[in-house]
């Protein structure tokens, strides 16, 4: 706990990912430390590993500004679901992590904390809005945290920070003391760690229902590991051949040359490395953009949502927010049509999946942009920045488990993920096979200069 410490005291600083210390973290290390000693029988999966987490989490005794001037004395008296998970299997709470204000926007940066960097390049972005979570991993602040997950807001920044970051089955996870409850059915929690042994690990201490979260799904659809079935029997490839559907660009025109070969190269080891059966798939998706659907009943549910918590303290609220409840709110019959496109992609994506095993495909179009990016050049090609998160709103708003898993550098030095999605209550194998994903992977043990 005091290497992590020390080691946040000097990292931190060009970062600027941790943003609230738990004051008391030594004093329980002391405290796990003696149970050892004394032989203690409550020793859980996770005793004494530190863990950050995101700052919409409630963490009792622990300051939660959720990003925004408006909550920067907020300090909860219980935890969120996840978090007292974490703590029950013995894991202590290090700090919380940056993220924008309300969690709602592609880029990590708020008028309270300011902006997290990438620990790769301080010119480019951590992402958001778990962009906080991801710089902190990747630069060794944190071994292991927590993440929330509407059109992305994990696995992008998992993505641009080479770590992973898995979403499981919506539901898998209660949302319970995470903030804002927006969209709830389709927003996911989830663990962000340097391997996916460790955010199998995270999953299956914080998955099962909490009796208040009226999403979370029953014990009976876990399908996940015990104390009684550990993580190597978790991990180990299903000897039956698997069907893979893949994807390089498809409707999410343009995405960057290097991504689309480092995609080609993850394909071509689940075909001649894993015996699995790789198939190139279509999708026509031009008038239903996952990004553009989000986007239209985000409006229109925010607007209403966040009106009794920001009622008279407007001018406290940052650009993006602001920029967000100002816009032209769609008519009745926009929102349905949008919730029509939702179903659609739901429905186009279980019809892939019943005829394959899981979806590769990338991440983003995208390495991570520079700050501050309004538009994109891929290739030569412009394209607005809300691009970045097209592949990955696809799979957040139909609830279908995906992980972001480490695969490639770019040319100019910045990490390339690889996404995998499985059906439905599918997480072990979407586990199962993002674990032989990463044993080929050459950057998996590979630092960001600022480590």
């Amino acid at each position: 706990m005091q290497v992590y410490l020390d080691h946040i005291e000097r990292a931190n600083r060009s970062i600027n990912a941790v943003v609230t210390l738990n004051d008391r973290a030594m004093e329980q290390a002391y405290e796990a430390e003696r149970a050892l000693t004394v032989g203690s029988d409550n020793i859980g999966l996770l005793h004494g590993v530190p863990f950050t987490a995101k700052e919409v989490f409630n963490t009792a005794g622990v300051r939660t500004t959720r990003g925004s001037v408006l909550y920067s004395d907020h300090v909860p008296k219980q935890d969120a679901t996840a978090v007292k998970r974490l703590k029950d299997a013995g894991a202590i709470l290090i700090g919380k992590t940056n993220c924008p204000e309300f969690a709602l926007s592609a880029e990590t940066v708020n008028d309270l904390f300011g902006r997290t960097v990438s620990p790769w390049n301080a010119d480019h972005t951590s992402g958001g809005s778990s962009g906080g979570e991801a710089a902190a991993i990747a630069a060794r602040m944190s071994p292991i945290g927590i993440g929330t997950d509407l059109g992305g807001s994990n696995r992008l920044p998992s993505h641009y920070n080479n770590i992973v970051g898995l979403k499981g089955t919506h539901g898998r996870i209660p949302l319970t003391g995470s903030w804002p409850e927006l969209m709830s059915r389709r927003m996911h929690v989830g663990p962000m760690a340097r391997t996916v042994r460790d955010v199998a690990l995270g999953l299956m201490v914080m998955s099962g229902p909490d009796g208040e979260d009226l999403y979370a799904l029953g014990h009976g659809a876990m399908h996940l590991p015990t104390e009684h079935r550990p993580l190597g029997q978790l991990l180990r490839l299903p000897k039956q051949p698997l069907k893979v559907a893949y994807f390089c660009e498809g409707p999410f025109y343009p995405v960057m040359g290097e991504i689309k070969e480092i995609v080609k190269k993850a394909a071509t080891f689940l075909d001649h490395d894993i015996g699995c059966t790789v198939e190139e798939v279509s999708l026509n998706w031009e008038d239903r953009l996952p990004i553009d659907v989000t986007m239209s009943l985000l409006v229109v549910e925010a607007s209403h949502y966040f009106a009794p918590h920001v009622s008279g303290r407007e001018t406290d609220l940052s650009d993006s927010i602001t920029s967000l409840l100002s816009s032209p709110m769609p008519s009745m019959d926009d929102y349905m049509v949008a919730l029509d496109k939702h179903e659609a992609l739901s429905r186009d994506v279980t019809r892939i999946l019943n005829g394959y095993d899981l979806i590769l495909c990338p991440t983003s179009p995208t390495t991570s942009p520079r700050h501050d990016s309004a538009q994109l050049v891929i290739d030569g090609q412009s394209t607005g920045a809300g691009h970045a998160a097209n592949i990955t709103a696809a799979f957040g708003m139909t609830g279908h488990p995906a992980i972001s898993v480490p695969f490639g550098m770019s040319s100019d030095g910045l990490p390339i993920g690889v996404q995998l999605v499985t059906g439905h209550m599918e997480d072990s194998l979407l586990l199962q096979v993002s674990a032989a994903i990463e044993s080929a992977s050459e950057v998996r043990e590979v630092e960001p200069p600022s480590t």
